[in-house]
């Protein structure tokens, strides 16, 4: 009976056992699922971590830059300035021929590792070493100076001319276009081609439809461009803008108003006046080498002829100077049907009327005449340009006082 006791009792307490169990297994799944939260938190904290070590070494990289940046500036505040200085003559020897910039002096200093060429520019120190040669040997102000690639200008433009217009094609773009026909012959093109005469008269344009029909690059600058108060300037600026032409070649290159830097040299004791005399050698010196210059036309126009140097004038320089007068009762009825040859003019319009009235007017003037005849029109809200229009804007132009330059309106 004990035995049959003993096995009731165990029966008995096997519910009791289970239930331990079951609670035990609870315990540890709740401790396992508290564990993998964790673990997840950790992870997630881990990547924040991670992600803002990668910001810290990023922030690092731009503050070392910014370091090396204000260490290399430190440097440079602390090293002796560079001067600049152009190379006028290379030696077989190792030496060179130098002139620094701003006091105009020249040096024959040694060089041994950087290769130079005539017309480079170089940075040298105290001592008059070469540290290192300038990319682009080219002014900047060279480079902006009016270069058209193909003016759309044409003969057809310029009206009353054609005389000069025939003198201007045998010297400058007979020998663009068909230089063949000079070497066969054994002469030489003519150097160069000074265009002078009034205001207005229609220099540049001329220059321009030369450029066209030549297919050849246009460059135009200004004589009074040319004048810089820095020594030196005005001429490496000349040099710069003939070796611009010559990278562009075939080209023309048209100097407008060159009495500003070409006038009669004096010498007053200012160094001004020592500049511009410079500048004006500089010009002479390439136009003498216009062998070296390729297929480069040089033009220039003036308004006072009577005030520039003798040495200009000269044969091989300007070899045609030819005159570019105010056009006469023909050529005005030439450029006044150019001008209005894309108006809407009325019956009444008498464009040879119109040329004698107004006697003495440059092209630029007549030009300026069809405009405000136009907007005459414009402003009375009629589509053709009738000749009362004409005859308002010629009273207009009467009106302008003495002392206004020609072809301005009041």
């Amino acid at each position: 009976m004990s035995e049959i006791a003993e096995v009731e009792a165990t029966r008995a307490a096997i519910p009791e056992i289970t239930d331990q169990v079951d609670y035990g297994a609870i315990d540890l799944m709740n401790t396992i699922a508290s564990l993998h939260s964790e673990i997840t938190t950790l992870r997630v904290e881990n990547s924040e971590y991670q992600a803002r070590l990668l910001d810290f070494k990023v922030a690092n990289e731009s503050l070392q830059k910014q370091v090396m940046i204000l260490k290399k500036r430190i440097e440079d505040s602390v090293k002796p300035p560079l001067f600049l200085a152009s190379v006028l003559e290379v030696r077989d020897d190792g030496e060179a021929l130098i002139r620094q910039h701003g006091n105009n002096q020249e040096y024959l200093v040694e060089y041994d590792e950087h290769p130079l060429e005539v017309g480079m520019r170089v940075a040298i120190n105290n001592d008059l070493n070469i540290i290192r040669i300038l990319s682009g040997t080219l002014d900047k102000r060279a480079l902006i100076m009016e270069v058209i690639d193909s003016p759309d200008a044409t003969y057809e433009m310029v009206g009353g001319l054609e005389k000069q217009i025939q003198s201007v094609r045998e010297t400058v773009e007979l020998p663009l276009t068909s230089p063949e026909i000079f070497k066969d012959v054994g002469v030489e093109p003519p150097s160069g081609v000074l265009l002078y005469g009034p205001p207005g008269t229609g220099k540049t344009l001329l220059a321009k439809a030369v450029a066209h029909h030549a297919d050849a690059t246009f460059i135009k600058m200004s004589g009074s461009e040319l004048v810089h108060k820095y020594i030196g300037e005005g001429a490496r600026l000349v040099r710069d803008v003939f070796q611009l032409a010559r990278d562009k070649s075939p080209a023309i290159l048209f100097v407008d108003e060159i009495d500003a830097v070409g006038g009669r040299r004096t010498h007053d004791g200012t160094v001004g006046s020592a500049e511009v005399n410079r500048t004006m050698t500089q010009i002479l010196t390439e136009l003498d080498g216009f062998g070296e210059r390729g297929n480069v036309r040089v033009m220039a126009a003036t308004n006072r002829i009577d005030l520039l140097d003798p040495a200009l004038l000269r044969p091989g320089r300007f070899d045609r100077v030819i005159e570019i007068p105010c056009p006469n009762e023909g050529g005005r009825k030439q450029i006044l049907a150019i001008h209005t040859k894309n108006m809407s003019l009325a019956d009444d319009v008498d464009l040879p009327a119109l040329a004698k009235l107004t006697d003495g007017a440059a092209g630029a003037d007549l030009k300026i005449l069809t405009t405000e005849a136009g907007m005459n029109a414009i402003r009375e809200k009629r589509r053709a340009v009738s000749m009362a229009d004409f005859r308002n804007a010629l009273d207009k132009l009467a009106k302008k006082s003495g002392d206004e330059p020609q072809g301005m309106f009041v």
